[in-house]
């Protein structure tokens, strides 16, 4: 079934991880053995080649580079110009698989028109498509100011989650609490101008709540689960989940381990061990469509590679493209092949042709 994946951290993957996404995970995999400067060396599952092999012929692909202040202890760069030049040079990955035909940039929904009749198309085997991507910034940090953001837009930002992980210059994230400063409320109108769409993943509660009364445009969250199932301010709470759904909202399921059962300790603990296996994503989407009473809110974000690989991701997935595993999975739960097809794929176009109009 053709799939789409709300969240993959390409550029960060190719450009600090120095991973080579056209080659097959396995050669990836074969060439970081022994390397030890990261956690998940030779453990990656995600490559442009595993995405046409699992039929996710489009992503949702990020820019990411945060700002730390002097105080701040998490990683990242000591300047805005830092951290934007960051995401210029990630900007300029894509733009070379681009140009080598391995992507194709889907800005409206034209271009979104035009993809989707290739990869509908079954006469044409799937490793001749390029992978769509629709440009996203995880953490607005790098946005020096709104000047940034305008140049962003023009070349083809299309989402903006504010915040990451910690304290932000727009808005802080998981982890931290505060409502949105001036910046963010700036930054939220300035979007809305724009019809960027927000991203309400890692905003903390006060900022999520300050968010969810000020912003008027289209809202997703690319890749969170949910507090009932794994009790963490990185997760929805039911009330969170309420009023995205009442916004129209879809939230795609995250493939983190520590986010999908309770009780992970990260380095320590074993997806198999854990039980941590696609079911229990389906849990968490369960759980959303049965407090809409409906299917219509639910999508698939992975960030699969996002700092993490196989060893803090389900144990029966070998690659991204085990994606397909998914709907069987929702079937034995009683969902329909309509309902499927909204949580694979459907409801992310719903919410992106409803934006672009």
């Amino acid at each position: 079934m053709f799939t789409i994946d709300a969240h993959l951290d390409l550029s960060m993957n190719a450009m600090e991880w120095n991973r080579d996404l056209q080659k097959p995970v396995h050669e990836i995999r074969k060439r970081e053995a022994g390397m030890t400067d990261k956690p998940d060396r030779a453990k990656g599952t995600v490559s442009l080649p595993e995405l046409r092999k699992g039929n996710i012929g489009l992503v949702v692909a990020t820019q990411i580079a945060r700002y730390v202040a002097r105080d701040n202890p998490l990683p990242g760069w000591h300047s805005p110009e830092q951290a934007w030049a960051q995401t210029q040079g990630q900007l300029q990955w894509y733009n070379t698989m681009k140009e080598a035909g391995e992507m194709v940039q889907i800005t409206n929904n034209i271009d979104l028109e035009k993809h989707l009749s290739l990869w509908l198309n079954d006469a044409l085997p799937n490793d001749t498509k390029p992978i769509g991507y629709i440009l996203s910034l995880e953490g607005a940090d790098s946005l020096i100011s709104s000047d940034h953001l305008h140049h962003a837009h023009a070349n083809g930002l299309r989402a903006i989650g504010p915040a990451h992980y910690g304290p932000g210059r727009y808005a802080n994230g998981t982890d931290a609490t505060g409502r949105l400063n001036d910046m963010g409320k700036a930054l939220l109108k300035e979007m809305e101008q724009l019809n960027i769409i927000l991203d309400a993943t890692h905003l903390c509660d006060d900022a999520f709540w300050d968010a969810m009364e000020l912003f008027n445009g289209p809202i997703w969250a690319s890749h969170n689960n949910c507090r009932a199932l794994v009790d963490h301010n990185r997760q929805f709470s039911d009330e969170m989940l309420k009023v995205l759904i009442e916004k129209k909202a879809v939230i795609g399921g995250a493939l983190d381990a520590w986010m999908m059962v309770p009780g992970w300790q990260r380095g320590i603990s074993d997806p198999k061990k854990m039980h941590c296996n696609l079911e229990k994503i389906i849990d968490h989407m369960d759980h959303i469509c049965q407090i809409a009473g409906n299917t219509l809110h639910v999508g698939i974000g992975t960030d699969l590679d996002g700092a993490f690989g196989k060893e803090q991701c389900p144990y029966d997935l070998e690659t991204i493209a085990d994606l397909q595993n998914i709907p069987a999975l929702l079937t034995k739960r009683g969902y329909s092949f309509s309902d499927c097809e909204n949580i694979m794929h459907k409801n992310w176009l719903r919410i992106l042709q409803e934006a672009w109009k």
